[in-house]
């Protein structure tokens, strides 16, 4: 149940299998999604690589940015000075994709046995033994197994947990889309092509990905591309606490939200040229969204006993985007259930055995992604604080003057000439 990337994986990998699937989700279009861009990395595309056809991994890479090709990582303080670096991505086998063209790629791979426009109402074990799922128009279906796809305010897993899964993470996030092309040029050369992070005090942050899926391209092969993204594209993300203040953020639109994020940073202390981003977006792609997050700890994630009703990705360990990892670790979910599912026989181990197989896998990576993301969402909340804030403010000017020098010092040793050493022959020296 559900038709976001983990569902859509999942059933990918059913229906190449050979197992009778049905995947259902509310949208009426595949198109219609929240977000903007995923990352997958190593692990997340040879999960993906045993659900899709080799075809649709070619298409994917096609349509995807390398990060191998793009530059250092790069952090910032509220005044656009450079404080660091991230480490170095050459060997880095990650990849950044459009989630719209993810999703739509997955969608075909499903096929028919995809269903759209029906919205989930509940689930039920019928007379049989067999689960059972209603749907908000009175329908219903039964099925061998079902899987709970159906994201952080998932049906099926608040019906398995007896309860919600996962709460407010305390952070409130503003996304939107701007070309590189439409920023002014220190900007553009401020920035580069690379994904930058920017923290503040009183719990400001602006975090910029990079996204060049035509120029950084995972496979040199344009006839298979099928990115929405056709040009160099920074993908923004500002985050600021929860609040009766922020609140009200979120029922604004486009250009009014604009103006009012930029109202916003500013009041915190930020420069405006570290804000052209934001000015310069198209008020279109500008939305908000609620940070939600399960728990760090693995003991507490699918808190459940094991049946033939389950769940995967943000149903089970809801993610902040503060990490890149959600989508991946979906993926991966449906990876792992799958190879669990190929254990089951008639006599020996039943679907109930490979679904607890499954789930304790779940919990350990689900924890492991969780308290990778929320490390940023408690730093940004830390600097919320008198004495965070102060930190903030006085280490920034510290760390931005040690990379000038660290750059300069890096600069002179690039440039300056050969200094030739005693046993090198000058010109006009006696031999």
């Amino acid at each position: 149940m559900g038709g976001g990337i983990g569902g859509l994986a999942l059933g990918a990998g059913l229906r190449r299998e050979g197992y009778e699937v049905a995947v259902f989700d509310r949208d009426t279009d595949v198109t219609a999604t929240g977000g903007y861009h995923i990352t997958l990395d190593g692990r997340a595309q040879q999960a993906l690589a045993q659900l899709v056809e080799p075809a649709i991994m070619r298409r994917l890479r096609a349509s995807a940015s390398a990060l191998r090709l793009r530059d250092r990582d790069a952090f910032f303080d509220r005044r656009g000075r450079l404080l660091g670096h991230g480490p170095d991505l050459s060997a880095s086998s990650s990849i950044d994709v459009d989630r719209i063209t993810l999703r739509m790629l997955l969608a075909e791979a499903v096929g028919e046995d995809l269903n759209l426009g029906r919205a989930v109402a509940g689930v039920a074990v019928a007379g049989h033994g067999m689960p059972q799922v209603r749907f908000t128009d009175a329908t219903a279906v039964a099925a061998d197994l079902v899987v709970g796809a159906d994201g952080t305010h998932s049906v099926i897993a608040r019906h398995l947990a007896s309860g919600p899964t996962n709460r407010p993470a305390g952070i409130i996030g503003f996304s939107g889309r701007t070309r590189r092309a439409d920023l002014g040029l220190a900007e553009q050369q401020r920035l580069g092509t690379r994904s930058t992070m920017g923290i503040g005090p009183r719990g400001a942050a602006l975090y910029i990905g990079f996204l060049d899926p035509v120029g950084n391209a995972a496979l040199d092969a344009p006839e298979l591309s099928m990115s929405i993204t056709t040009g160099p594209t920074y993908i923004w993300g500002a985050m600021f606490p929860e609040s009766t203040h922020t609140d009200v953020l979120r029922h604004l639109h486009g250009a009014a939200l604009q103006e009012a994020l930029i109202d916003r940073f500013r009041g915190r202390g930020w420069a405006p040229h570290t804000l052209e981003i934001i000015a310069r977006a198209d008020p279109t792609s500008v939305a908000a969204f609620r940070f939600n997050a399960a728990s760090t700890h693995a003991a507490e994630l699918a808190p459940w006993a094991a049946s033939r009703v389950t769940a995967l990705g943000d149903a089970v360990h809801a993610t902040p985007p503060t990490a890149g990892m959600g989508a991946g670790a979906a993926i991966q979910d449906a990876a792992d259930l799958l190879t669990h599912l190929r254990t089951v026989t008639e006599s020996t181990n039943t679907i109930t055995d490979a679904v607890g197989s499954y789930e304790t896998q779940l919990r350990r990576r689900g924890s492991d992604v969780l308290s990778a993301a929320m490390k940023t969402v408690r730093l940004i909340l830390a600097t919320n604080t008198a004495l965070g804030a102060a930190a903030t403010a006085t280490l920034s000017p510290v760390l931005a003057t040690a990379a000038a020098l660290a750059n300069h010092a890096a600069t002179r040793t690039r440039t300056s000439p050969r200094n030739p050493g005693p046993s090198h022959l000058r010109r006009g020296s006696p031999r």
